[in-house]
Parts: structure tokens; sequence; C-alpha cells
């Protein structure tokens, strides 16, 4: 096992990370950028090293910097978190170079997966079931004829992508052109690589996916689904498990899904398959998040399975202690993020120092935050600030729970989300589960997109 590790992330995860780790007796060693120097997780590590200015393109993408203080704190691991570099191949391969181990799969497994067409091909191949679309777009002309072939509606989806980034929505040919330079441009900025392909646009479908942990000797368990269909512009705001919509026949398909997906790439650690439900029960590949994903604490809710320990037991060559058999999700368990936003301006970003906070609490009930009075939330990060997360015997039991937790959340001095997120639980949609990922398009007037 290891002795100390570098959590390479900022914020709840962060914190999340340290936790697990202080849990199992092991040191933890904290990056952090200036506008970070009085985070929570810079306190709660053992160590802490500065690797750069507010940007994150200078700090917690500056791969350089995180190495060299990886190196400089004798840490044997880095756990990279979600987001930043957490998918990033270059990144996971440096740290194999460096004898460092990334605690998540192997280099070249995240570049196979990052690589959307890659997947896509990879799936393919080994019999599972992928959205119908095309192979990567050479020219504007090119994605007019697949998207002709195809059929309107279809979505521009960025190779590299993730976070809902380099994607658009396409309803007639006349868009096309527009969205398609959008979606180019969005994704170069963001990933630094500008390759699009098409997928046929699946309507009032519900975004379903699976939590895996798979260890060195290729041993697969999935530990039940997620249905992640709210959303605002491609980013999911309310996460369920499990799905009202998945039978017992349809999780054992997932089940085989999944597990077939992980051996065909080789897949070791914790991992995602996301996956599109139809209103037939036709169920469709997306992708797979190489990378602990926000809604993890869903799972472990329902299966008593701490995915972050996990993670560190697997990436340190130990195997899973249970089988597929033994997971036993018998509860439901809701997460809302929390985000700084302003849902009646347009989801416009808010910071600021919060002047007063009251954390919900109770039974069954768990909030994940880097929050504290009198804490000055920075501009330069993503708004997720909070997720409360809850546990209940019966979904209507969970849903009740998180409203009066939604209810007891106090955060003054900044603009967020939860009275919007307290609405979409009160609706008659997310009630009878009769909801999908154009719910809030729907909702808002065809203003969220």
């Amino acid at each position: 096992m290891f002795s100390k590790i570098l959590v390479a992330n900022r914020g709840e995860i962060a914190i999340r990370i340290i936790r697990a780790c202080k849990e199992m007796g092991i040191s933890t060693v904290a990056v952090f950028s200036e506008a970070d120097r009085d985070a929570l997780h810079v306190s709660l590590a053992d160590e802490s090293y500065c690797i750069g200015p507010a940007p994150a393109a200078e700090s917690y993408l500056n791969m350089a910097a995180i190495i060299t203080a990886a190196v400089s704190s004798g840490a044997s691991a880095i756990h990279p978190g979600y987001g930043f570099l957490s998918e990033n191949p270059v990144f996971a391969s440096l740290c194999e170079k460096c004898n460092i181990k990334f605690i998540g799969p192997s280099s070249s497994v995240i570049a196979k997966m990052g690589d959307k067409d890659m997947a896509r091909r990879t799936m393919k191949a080994a019999g599972v079931s992928v959205i119908p679309g095309t192979e990567i777009l050479n020219t504007l002309a090119e994605a007019r004829s697949e998207a002709a072939r195809i059929g309107y509606p279809v979505l521009l989806k960025a190779r590299s992508g993730g976070g809902g980034k380099g994607i658009r929505l396409v309803r007639q040919e006349s868009e096309l052109e527009n969205a398609f330079n959008m979606a180019r441009n969005e994704a170069s900025a963001s990933f630094l690589d500008g390759a699009l392909y098409l997928e046929k646009f699946i309507d009032s479908a519900k975004h379903i996916e699976t939590q895996i942990l798979t260890d060195n000797k290729g041993k697969t368990v999935v530990l039940g689904e997620r249905e992640c269909s709210i959303q605002y512009r491609n980013q999911k705001l309310i996460e369920e498990s499990p799905s009202c919509a998945v039978s017992d026949e349809l999780r054992g398909r997932l089940i085989k899904m999944s597990q077939a997906a992980a051996f065909a790439v080789g897949y070791c650690n914790a991992g995602t398959i996301e996956c599109l439900l139809d209103k037939n029960g036709n169920v469709y590949f997306m992708e797979m998040n190489t990378r602990l994903q926000v809604e993890h604490g869903v799972t472990e809710m329902v299966s008593g399975v701490d995915i972050v320990k996990w993670q560190i037991r697997i990436a340190a060559g130990l195997p899973l202690t249970f089988s597929q058999d033994d997971v036993r999700c018998s509860k439901c368990a809701i997460e809302c993020r929390i985000n700084a936003v302003n849902p009646h301006n347009n989801f416009m970003p808010s910071c600021g120092k919060v002047s007063l906070l009251h954390i919900p609490g109770g039974p069954w009930v768990r909030f994940d935050s880097a929050l504290y009075q009198n804490y000055v939330i920075p501009p330069y990060y993503d708004s997720m600030i909070a997720k409360i997360i809850v546990c209940g015997g019966t979904r209507e039991e969970a849903i009740r729970k998180m409203q009066a937790a939604l209810c007891e959340l106090v955060i003054e001095g900044i603009d967020h989300n939860a009275d919007f997120l307290a609405d979409i639980l009160s609706s008659k949609e997310f009630g009878t589960g009769d909801y999908y990922t154009n719910f809030l398009v729907k909702r808002e007037g065809g203003n969220v997109v």
C-alpha cells in the first residue's frame, strides 16, 4: 500500500480523497493555486505545495509542477480526482515514466477511450451496441452528406470531448454550418483537438450509466446503475440510483454490456459506462469515463462500497474481495449538485464571500463540499460548490429527504441553484420518473439547450 498520495485536484473531490486516505492510514499531499491558498483541502492535507497562479492552465493543469511536487514530497502515487488531468493520457504516461503510480487506468486505455471515435469502433468490435453515427468528419461537406444519410436531428460531438463541451444539436440542415464551426472551435479551445463526428440524436432518451470496478486480474464488478437525465447544457444536475426505468432484465443486460466493455479495452480501476436508453428499451453505448465520477457518492450510498478506497487498493495491486453476486443495491439515493449560479439570469456564475453557511444534516444525508463560512469562492473554476446526497428505503422517501435537505441548506453571499433543484424534485415528471434528457429544454421553453 502507498505511504503517501498526492491529490492533484481541488475543492470537494480533493477533500473526499484526503478523507479516504486518512481512514486508510495514508499521508496526503495537496497542491493549490495562488487563488486557493486558503482552501479547505490545503488545510486538511498533511502537507501542501503551491503549483502556480490562479488560472487552471498555469496550476492544476501544470503537469511539470504537479510531478515536481510529488517528487519533492516523496509521494509514490497521484490521485487525479475528476476533471483537470484525470483523463489526460499524457499526464498518466508522465506519471508512469517517473515511477509514480497514477490512480486510474493506464495511459493507453485513457487515450483509447478518450478518443470517442476509437471508443465507438472498439465497442462495436466487442459486440456492444452504439448509437448510429459516423467516423471522424473531415469537412463541412462531408458532415452535410452524412447528416442527410443518418437523418435529422443529429448531434455533432467532439472526438476528445467531455463535460458537455464540443456538442451541438442540429435539428435541420440550415443549422449545420454554424453548429459545425462552433463545436469545432469549442473543441479546439477545450481539448486542443477540433475533430468532430456525428451521431443520430435520440429524443426523449434517458441517460443511464453504470459504475464499474475492475482489478488487475480482469475481474469486473458492476455496482448498479445511475440515472443522470436531469441536465443543463449537457451538464448533469441531479442523479439517482437505481433508475426507475431499469428493470431487472435490463439491469442484467447493462451488467453484461459493462463487463464486455471493460474486457474489450483491458480496463483496470474505477470507471463509468455511459449509455442512452430509448423509449423502446434499446440501450446504446455513448462513452466510457476513465476516472472517478462527480456522482460516485450516489452509488456508494446504495451499494455500501467506498469507491475511492477501492481505487487506491486496485492501484496498489490488491484484488477485489467481492463478486457481482455480492452487490446488493436495495436502497434509493439521490444527488443534487449545488452550483454557484443564478438560474433566473441565464445561469450566470456567481462568486464572492460566503457570509453565512448552514449545512443540512440527519440520517443518510451527505454534504460533500469545500465551503466554510467566510470562504471566498474564486471566479476561476467550475461553478459546482457542493453536492447533497441522500439515501432512503424507497425512492419516495429519498425525494422527501432531499427536499428537506435543500430547504435546510443556507448559503448567503452568493447566488446558487438550490431552490431551482427543489422545484425540479417537486415536479410531476420527476415524481413519476417520467423524465428524459430534454426535461429542462421543455420546462424552460426551449431556452436551455
